[in-house]
């Protein structure tokens, strides 16, 4: 049978498809320089245009430049923009495309976690979402040989995310990618204060305080935190802004917030 691939769709809108200058773009997002901390077992990071939220984004992928040899598979989770559904969605593809290449999908992981509940097949949710999409450059220039569990969650409580990052958490070689903006279209104090509430909230892994005005990935983030809670990790919150920092006017501004956690 023919693998098949998905190709990206924001390349070119959210970010360059250039792939010389996305590189370039990148590599300038993550820094020269590894952070000098344990690399994390999960992270949280922005899926805006790169414009607005890429060095947000770069903050948190920069703890994980030690990483480049142990990293093998990546489990990506984030919101679905664009399809409304119950549960979680997984592809059918065996690869995703960006303009630096193709990422085999890991298809034995998919099988594992098919059968628990709300998990359901839906290559829709995935067509155009743009937030799984913007971090796989990131993964690419930090990682040489690696897989992608990509999940786009749609309407699900943390009882139903939790446990499929459980069944995927593995050991040193999978790390674990939560893709969300904060509050959205709020003026620039008012977010400041929603989003620093918010960040407060990450940190200390109390998901019953996310709200969905909060985080627009609150359901892959509070299933994240309920796990965190459960397996003693720790949190830390590496860069907080908006779009009114970043790349626009600050009437109506976007959060951002990177985070990482630590085993």
């Amino acid at each position: 049978m023919k693998a098949t691939v998905k190709q990206p769709a924001v390349a070119g809108m959210f970010y360059t498809d250039d792939p010389r200058a996305l590189g370039r773009q990148v590599d300038e997002f993550i820094g020269a320089q590894a952070a000098p901390a344990a690399p994390p077992k999960a992270i949280i990071v922005p899926h805006a245009g790169y414009v607005y939220s890429g060095a947000v984004a770069g903050s948190a992928y920069r703890r994980l430049r030690e990483m480049r040899q142990r990293i093998h598979r990546v489990v990506l989770l984030g919101p679905s923009h664009r399809v409304g559904f119950r549960g979680l969605a997984l592809p059918s593809h065996d690869y995703f495309a960006t303009p630096l290449g193709q990422i085999p999908v890991d298809r034995a992981a998919l099988a594992a976690i098919a059968g628990l509940p709300g998990v359901q097949t839906r290559d829709d949710a995935h067509a155009l979402e743009h937030g799984l999409e913007v971090h796989l450059p990131f993964l690419q220039r930090l990682f040489e040989n690696f897989t992608v569990v990509p999940v786009v969650v749609g309407e699900a409580g943390p009882e139903l995310v939790s446990p499929v990052l459980e069944a995927l958490w593995g050991g040193e070689e999978t790390l674990v990618v939560i893709s969300s903006d904060l509050s959205h279209f709020l003026d620039y104090q008012s977010a400041r204060e929603r989003d620093t509430a918010t960040s407060r909230a990450i940190v200390e892994l109390r998901p019953q305080d996310i709200a969905y005005g909060d985080a627009c990935g609150r359901n892959p983030i509070n299933g994240l935190l309920q796990l965190a809670r459960a397996r003693g990790l720790h949190g830390e919150c590496l860069d907080l802004r908006n779009s009114g920092d970043t790349a626009g006017p600050r009437d109506q501004v976007v959060g951002y917030g990177a985070y990482a956690f630590y085993e």
